[in-house]
C-alpha cells in the first residue's frame, strides 16, 4: 500500500511538472494552477489509480478469457498469419474507429451521456481534468479500444508502448495548452481540438475522435478553431460538483449531504470563487455559450475522450 501511494505520488509529481510547467509557458488560458474543483479531479485522479484501473484490467482480463474459448476464437489462427507490426497496426486503427462511434454515442442517447456527462462537467481543463471520468465511461471505452486487439489475440507487449504514449498524449490534449503542432494535430489530437469538444453547448458535434482525429476528417465532425478560447467550458445543464456527488449522479442519486446540482459558472464567476476566502460563499450563476481511457496501471489513464 506503501508502494503504492509513493507511486500514486510520484505520477502526479511528474504530471504536475511538465505538464504544469509547459501550461505555464505556453498557456491556452489563464488561470491558476490549483483552479476552482483541482481538488475533485485529484480525488478522480486517485480513484482512477488506486480502484477503477484495476477494475478496467479486471474486466480486460475476462473478456479476452471469453475470446478464448468462444467461437470467434478462430480469427486468431488466421490473424496470426499476418506480421505482428501490421497486426499492431491494425488493431489500433479499428480501436479507435470503436472509439470513435462509442464517443459520438455517448453525445447521441441519453443513457450513455449520463456518464459521459461528468466527464464534460469541467469547467477549467488541464492535465488533472482529464483523469475527471466516471468508471463506467472510462471502463466501455477502455474495452472498445482494446476489443479489436483482444480479438485477434494481439500480444499487450505489441502494443504496450503505444498504450502508454497515447495515454500521456490524452492527458497532454487536456491540458492548458496551446503549442503549434501543424500537421501532427490530424494524426495524434492537439489541445485547441479537445478544448473546443469541451465547450458549453449541448453535447458537441465536433472532435470526437480525440487521438485519431483524421477519422472526425473522415466522417466530416472535424473542426480546427481559429478564434482565441474566450468560449466557456463545461455542461449547459447544472451539475454537482463534489467527487461522491458525480459518480452517483449519473443513477439519479441525490441527497443533500451529497451537495445539490448547481448551474454553470462563468469564467469571471470561477476565478471569483477560487479567489474568495474559504468563509465567502462562492457565487453562482449561469455561464456564457458554446460544447465527450485508456488505462496504464492507472498511471497514463486520462480520458481518451
Amino acid at each position: 500500500m506503501i508502494e503504492a501511494v509513493i507511486g500514486a505520488c510520484i505520477s502526479l509529481g511528474a504530471l504536475g511538472m511538465v505538464l504544469g510547467s509547459m501550461e505555464r509557458a505556453f498557456p491556452a488560458r489563464r488561470q491558476r494552477f490549483f483552479r476552482p474543483e483541482w481538488g475533485t479531479d485529484a480525488l478522480f485522479f486517485l480513484g482512477q489509480y488506486f480502484v477503477f484501473g484495476g477494475l478496467t484490467a479486471f474486466v480486460l482480463a475476462k473478456v479476452d478469457g471469453c475470446f478464448g474459448v468462444a467461437a470467434l476464437s478462430g480469427l486468431r489462427p488466421w490473424s496470426a498469419q499476418i506480421p505482428l507490426p501490421l497486426r499492431a497496426l491494425l488493431a489500433l486503427a479499428l480501436g479507435d474507429v470503436c472509439i470513435y462511434w462509442f464517443h459520438r454515442a455517448c453525445h447521441r442517447f441519453d443513457f450513455l451521456w449520463r456518464f459521459h456527462a461528468v466527464h464534460h462537467s469541467s469547467e477549467r481543463l488541464d492535465f488533472l481534468a482529464a483523469y475527471r471520468e466516471h468508471p463506467f465511461d472510462g471502463v466501455c471505452t477502455v474495452l472498445l479500444l482494446n476489443l479489436p486487439g483482444i480479438a485477434i489475440g494481439l500480444p499487450f507487449e505489441a502494443l504496450g508502448g503505444l498504450i502508454a504514449f497515447r495515454g500521456a498524449w490524452a492527458i497532454f490534449i487536456h491540458s492548458n495548452v496551446r503549442v503549434p503542432l501543424g500537421p501532427l494535430r490530424v494524426l495524434f489530437g492537439a489541445p485547441e481540438l479537445h478544448h473546443y469538444h469541451h465547450a458549453r453547448v449541448p453535447r458537441t458535434l465536433h472532435n470526437f475522435a480525440n487521438l485519431a482525429p483524421w477519422l472526425d476528417v473522415l466522417f466530416g465532425t472535424y473542426y480546427l478553431p481559429s478564434e482565441h478560447e474566450s468560449y466557456e467550458l463545461g455542461l449547459t445543464d447544472p451539475w454537482p460538483r463534489g467527487y461522491v456527488a458525480q459518480l452517483l449522479r449519473p443513477f439519479g442519486i441525490q441527497a443533500r449531504w451529497l451537495g445539490a446540482d448547481q448551474p454553470p459558472r462563468s469564467e469571471a464567476q470561477s476565478e471569483a470563487a477560487s479567489a474568495a476566502p474559504p468563509s465567502t460563499p462562492a457565487p453562482q450563476g449561469l455561464g456564457g455559450p458554446v460544447s465527450g481511457t485508456g488505462t496504464l496501471g492507472g498511471r497514463f489513464a486520462g480520458s481518451t475522450h
